[in-house]
């Protein structure tokens, strides 16, 4: 894609960074465009019939949804966080160290992504969990990791998140009230296909056994998050080799019926 084709960006928010292997960056930033991307903009004529497969875990909710993006939009979103740059620290998280060995970028995606792409799945989601109702959109906030050589996040739960967009002048990130999130969506942007090699996530049964899926571009896994004893244990297992594997962390946000 030709570089001229993306518009500026900006930091629109700054929170403590965690590093690997322990300490904190202070101010590390959270970017979105100054306007929005044209390359992000998803289209709803593509063609594209998204199924649901469900993961056998012990009863506990976790499932794929196959056929979300294609592919020149799943390369657009790793043209877009490049662009923003990974770095070591991750805004916002906190992990202990050696959890998670991998590389971080958080920006928050206009309408124009989130909108269609919801549209695509909506389906396909839980209408309702623990008595709340499915919100009809998704939290703007995207959390990428990119997994080099030797990467990985090992075992942990997700937390809960609030829902997050941008302020009506693009130049901060907003917190929505009365939202939370129920589910972790980790959507694939490469796979076997494109060279990666490992990076498979590995979900745990409550009896220690697991299920291990293997990242598939333009798909994603929906597992329950939060520290509730529903809440699904993890990893992103190790990347080898030159290819590195691109994931986007988005949160499917419920509400108070």
């Amino acid at each position: 894609m030709n570089t001229a084709a993306w518009p500026a960006h900006r930091a629109v928010a700054h929170l403590p960074g965690s590093l690997p292997m322990g300490g904190v960056v202070p101010d590390t930033p959270i970017h979105a465009f100054e306007t929005p991307a044209e390359a992000l903009a998803l289209r709803p004529d593509r063609g594209l019939v998204p199924t649901r497969h469900d993961i056998e875990l012990g009863g506990l909710l976790a499932f794929e949804i196959r056929g979300l993006l294609a592919a020149d939009e799943a390369d657009a979103i790793v043209a877009a966080s490049e662009r923003f740059g990974y770095r070591e620290e991750a805004p916002g998280i906190a992990t202990p160290p050696g959890m998670r060995l991998n590389k971080s970028v958080h920006w928050v995606a206009d309408r124009s992504l989130s909108g269609p792409l919801f549209e695509r799945m909506a389906h396909l989601l839980p209408p309702a969990i623990d008595g709340l109702r499915l919100h009809p959109r998704l939290s703007e906030r995207i959390n990428m990791y990119r997994y080099d050589d030797g990467d990985v996040f090992n075992r942990h739960v997700d937390g809960d998140w609030p829902g997050f967009g941008l302020s009506p002048d693009r130049r901060s990130m907003l917190q929505w009230p009365g939202l939370r999130s129920c589910l972790t969506m980790l959507l694939y942007l490469n796979g076997p296909d494109d060279g990666v090699q490992g990076g498979q996530t590995r979900l745990y049964r409550p009896d220690g056994s697991a299920h291990d899926v293997t990242p598939a571009k333009g798909s994603a896994l929906f597992f329950r998050h939060g520290m509730g004893p529903g809440s699904v244990l993890h990893v992103g297992c190790p990347v080898r080799g030159d290819v590195p594997k691109y994931v986007a962390r988005i949160n499917v946000l419920y509400e108070a019926g």
